[in-house]
């Protein structure tokens, strides 16, 4: 059997994108299955189980990057294909069954949304695939000694993100006398571009308790690594995702994006957001997501510090 399973071009997308994945490799355990998705989350993809050929599809202007794409694939008679990118390449392939999303909805979890597609529910949790030497890397940078409290401090654009000096402040009290971590290292996660944002907050931390991953590390080691955390706290963003799918306690902070549609899925996971809603902050008078400064501060840190606290008592008991 062989599936063609065009995925997203977007991180976070692509992780969730491996709920609908995961179910059909466990569906059709003979398959040999092609991946198509951006350049940015390719590597999720690498180590997964019947794994054929994976496309890295890089845009090119008037959509010239599709018809490359069929003239690649159009040689295949397709026995399934599931194109979550809404495209006309379903339609124009030979393929015996086809599965493609359609008008993308508002009222439900993308997670939801996803498994809709191949009229699938309840949903499936999203999957995260390693290799030994993701595992490996993940044993050097993060040795044993102790729990370790994982932080995200970026995310896609500006808006979304908590200030730094909230994060530190935050980790701080977590991995205080008085935390659910106490003396607890801490492992900061961001690509070397969102190193602006990372900074500040592993120059907040105790040096001798400082994990700093800023750059370090490509999308299935950083999930690795995020096994070996006790704890994940980050904006809405693909590694928020990441943490989820790995079984961390995740806890999401929102502000300028929709809870209900990209909070972190799973049962060990939570999210707490900002006074304000989504709608009040993308709504504001002069609002524009290029040049817009935070609109995350209607997020104090103990709101964020008592989610986090309520989620580790949930996952670890009271006892913890």
């Amino acid at each position: 059997m062989r599936i063609l399973f065009i995925s997203s071009t977007r991180i976070g997308d692509a992780v969730l994108s491996t709920s609908v994945l995961g179910h059909l490799i466990d569906r059709h355990p003979e398959a040999r299955v092609t991946v198509v998705c951006g350049p940015a989350p390719a590597s999720l993809f690498a180590a997964m189980p019947n794994l054929e050929r994976l496309i890295v599809l890089e845009k090119r202007r008037l959509g010239w990057h599709w018809l490359k794409l069929w003239g690649t694939c159009v040689g295949v008679v397709w026995d399934l294909i599931v194109d979550l990118r809404a495209s006309a390449l379903a339609w124009v392939l030979p393929a015996r069954r086809r599965h493609r999303m359609g008008r993308r909805r508002s009222d439900c979890h993308r997670i939801e949304e996803l498994a809709r597609v191949i009229d699938l529910w309840p949903p499936p949790a999203p999957r995260l695939w390693l290799a030994a030497d993701h595992r490996d890397a993940a044993e050097r940078l993060i040795p044993p000694g102790g729990p370790v409290l994982a932080v995200g401090p970026a995310a896609n654009w500006r808006g979304k993100q908590w200030r730094a000096e909230r994060f530190a402040e935050l980790a701080a009290r977590l991995t205080g006398p008085g935390g659910v971590l106490p003396r607890a290292r801490v492992a900061v996660f961001a690509t070397t571009a969102e190193g602006d944002q990372a900074r500040p907050v592993i120059q907040a931390l105790p040096a001798e308790r400082r994990i700093d991953l800023i750059g370090a590390v490509d999308l299935p080691t950083a999930g690795a690594c995020l096994r070996r955390c006790a704890l994940f706290v980050g904006n809405d963003s693909g590694l928020m995702h990441l943490a989820a799918a790995g079984g961390v306690p995740t806890l999401g902070l929102f502000g300028p994006s929709y809870e209900h549609r990209y909070a972190p899925w799973g049962e060990r996971t939570a999210h707490v957001r900002t006074r304000e809603s989504c709608d009040e902050l993308v709504g504001a008078p002069g609002f524009d997501h290029r040049a817009t400064d935070t609109l995350m501060d209607g997020l104090s840190v103990t709101a964020a510090a008592e989610a986090a606290e309520a989620l580790w008592r949930r996952c670890h008991g009271e006892a913890a």
